[in-house]
């Protein structure tokens, strides 16, 4: 069942072409039918003789919303059905609408450095490592992230491109982070986590919207987004968005600006009183620069910088059909298709995805609340190989077949259990089963205690089968040195435990805390297979065990109407250990690349006349990547908003203001440069009307 939010229960050479696949003489669906598929779809939706947009409605302000209200926001990534954020027996944490707005963040990246338990670091201005519970990397590969139910994880690394995920905050109703295992409904690679990003129905995106900003290390962003009422009773919103990032800091020069521009729609209209229907869809294009270093040669591994414009086009259409057969009876069907291509110095990729998700929910007896479902998805990739990257074979497709289950049983008034499994097939190591047990209690509305035992599975990606991709370890060994693929390579496995505690006390301040323990089988390793004087040749291989465990805190305190303070704390600690004979201290090292403590506290203040001041003060401790050490750092972000009348607001914003510049991370497996994040300042101008 939809929720009224739309939730959902190497070198290539010169002058080489740029250019999508066919439509035709395909066995998939490729960005030029999205492109088709829009045209033909947009003037049926949109030129049906629109009538008067309503008012827009803005997002209610986070000022005027109780603190009960913010502990009762409904959910939906936890169990596929609507719950209170204060009822879910998992860590979750809510970014609300209101959050965004008042943070002053401009992408999805900023607005995660909060979230107790989520690890953001930039390598460069284009590239981020993000993480849940550990394992950081710029191609994390634990971490699950869905846009209005879509998934985005790249089967080719194992990763999320962060850079093409994008969406126009303004329409974001929230973002729910889960930390811990989501196996049981969101399959496998949901390990530590899921991010799911919502947005808000075209319902509640009526009239017009211009937002403008711009400043020292933000050239510009501009978001154009129109809402209005069909005659069919539906409703719509188109927009369209460019933005263009500076250069990050780095002594010898840098060359990591980028800039993109994205168009998109969505409507969503009732069929009958019980059945509503969404079709929306997105297209991306953008250009991101960076130097890379690339093996020049067949000898020793001597670097060649480079400086390269990575392009990338992707485009999305999704439709959602639910329908309510009572008030805890529903079905929903989901089907999207999403193109994604990139043609850089080392990667050139063209995927195509199709996805079908079914999923129904009905009573069971008197006490329980049962939700099933099945899913099928096909990929086809198309990659170019050269000397410095390449998979073999070149074009491949593969399919996954799921089906889950979950019952939740109301033991008491108070006591509910979720028992729940996902089964899945993939194409690179059979059958997975990902089973969950949770426990809740809420005697009361102020306390509620919950545990969970989860596995979870991490499944091979593409990359870790057929690659072969050219590194420049150090020391430099005196021969070429690749990472290779092993079609024996199998999945990662985690057994999770965890408990926590929720706290709001008379609605003035509140409390949440987490406490988990990871038990980790057969994880990643590369070891050689060959030495010198032959080329070196690094399997992949599952030759690593670990177990992590920590705690993460959020607190909120209401000092007075119109005035929050916020705080989360995280801490964790790292056990990797080698198996088998393994030698690769470079992955067992992966448990020094996250931080033991990282902290934000932050304020709200409403000053009165309209006028609203907002700060943060966030601490990330330091980390040591392949033996370079980067330090912890503490940032401070400020944000002075004016609403000069109804629907016009300005802000003026600034980020990262201690330090003229800082390091966060480091690249891996492919080496580009990496750039330090700078002192920005910079000024927004958003018109409702």
């Amino acid at each position: 069942m939809e929720t009224r939010n739309g939730g959902y229960q190497a070198v290539h050479p010169a002058g080489r072409r740029k250019e999508a696949m066919h439509c035709t003489g395909q066995s998939h669906i490729t960005v030029r039918c999205t492109r088709v598929l829009a045209s033909m779809l947009l003037p049926v939706l949109l030129g049906t003789a629109p009538i008067a947009a309503a008012a827009d409605e803005v997002p209610d302000d986070l000022m005027n919303m109780s603190l009960e209200a913010l502990m009762n926001v409904e959910v939906t990534s936890v169990s596929k059905k609507p719950e209170k954020k204060t009822d879910a027996a998992a860590a979750i944490f809510v970014i609300t609408s209101s959050d965004l707005q008042r943070w002053g963040v401009t992408n999805i990246p900023e607005a995660l450095r909060r979230v107790p338990g989520i690890y953001v670091a930039r390598i460069d201005a284009n590239k981020w490592a993000i993480t849940s519970r550990g394992f950081n990397s710029r191609f994390a590969n634990k971490l699950l992230v869905l846009i209005d139910g879509r998934s985005v994880y790249t089967p080719l690394f194992a990763g999320v491109y962060w850079d093409t995920q994008d969406v126009m905050l303004e329409d974001v109703d929230r973002i729910e982070v889960i930390r811990g295992p989501g196996g049981t409904l969101w399959g496998a690679n949901a390990v530590n986590g899921v991010i799911n990003i919502i947005t808000r129905s075209a319902a509640e995106t009526q009239s017009g919207l211009v937002s403008v900003t711009a400043g020292n290390e933000i050239p510009g962003i501009g978001n154009v987004r129109h809402g209005g009422k069909l005659q069919n009773g539906g409703d719509y919103r188109i927009y369209a968005k460019y933005q263009s990032y500076a250069e990050g800091y780095n002594a010898s020069g840098a060359h990591d600006d980028w800039r993109s521009g994205q168009v998109g729609f969505r409507t969503d209209w009732s069929a009958s009183p019980n059945d509503a229907i969404t079709i929306q869809g997105d297209l991306y294009q953008g250009k991101a620069g960076q130097q890379v270093i690339i093996p020049a040669g067949n000898g020793p591994t001597v670097g060649m910088p480079v400086n390269d414009d990575t392009d990338s086009n992707s485009g999305n259409l999704l439709f959602r059909f639910s329908r309510a057969m009572d008030a805890d009876a529903n079905l929903a069907l989901q089907v999207y298709y999403d193109h994604v291509g990139r043609d850089g110095a080392v990667i050139f990729e063209d995927r195509d995805t199709l996805d079908i998700d079914f999923q129904h929910r009905m009573p069971w007896g008197h006490a329980n609340d049962l939700v099933w479902g099945l899913g099928y998805r096909y990929v086809h990739d198309n990659t170019d190989n050269n000397p410095t990257f390449s998979l073999i074979p070149a074009s491949r497709s593969v399919s996954l077949f799921s089906t889950f289950v979950q019952n939740e049983v109301s033991l008491t008034d108070d006591l509910r259990l979720t028992l729940g499994s996902k089964f899945e097939h993939n194409d690179f190591s059979g059958y997975e089963t990902q089973p969950n047990a949770r426990i809740a209690w809420s005697p009361d509305e102020i306390h509620t205690l919950w545990g969970a035992v989860s596995h979870a599975t991490r499944t091979p990606a593409r990359g870790e089968h057929d690659v072969k991709l050219r590194i420049l370890p150090e020391p430099d060994p005196g021969v070429p040195v690749y990472v290779t693929g092993n079609d024996q390579y199998g999945p990662e496995d985690v057994l999770t435990y965890e408990a926590g505690y929720r706290f709001n006390y008379l609605n003035r301040w509140s409390l949440d805390i987490t406490t988990f323990y990871n038990d980790y089988d057969d994880l990643r390793t590369l070891d050689p297979v060959t030495s010198p004087p032959a080329d070196i040749l690094l399997d992949f291989d599952n030759n690593m065990s670990g177990k992590t465990w920590g705690l993460e805190f959020a607190g909120q305190w209401q000092v007075r109407p119109g005035w929050r303070l916020n705080l989360s704390y995280t801490w964790l600690k790292m056990a990797l250990h080698l198996d088998n004979g393994s030698m690769d201290y470079v992955s067992e090292s992966a448990e020094d690349a996250s931080p033991t403590s990282s902290a934000a506290l932050w304020s709200t203040l409403d000053l009165g006349n309209r006028l609203q001041f907002d700060s943060a003060l966030r601490y990330m401790g330091a980390i040591e990547i392949n033996g370079i050490d980067i330090d912890s750092y503490v940032e401070l972000d400020l944000r002075l908003g004016w609403e000069a009348r109804p629907g016009l607001e300005f802000s003026l914003i600034g980020q990262n203001l201690l330090e003229n510049h800082h390091r966060e991370f480091l690249p891996d497996f492919i080496s580009t440069q990496p750039t330090e994040v700078e002192r920005s300042i910079y000024g927004r101008v958003t018109w409702r009307y």
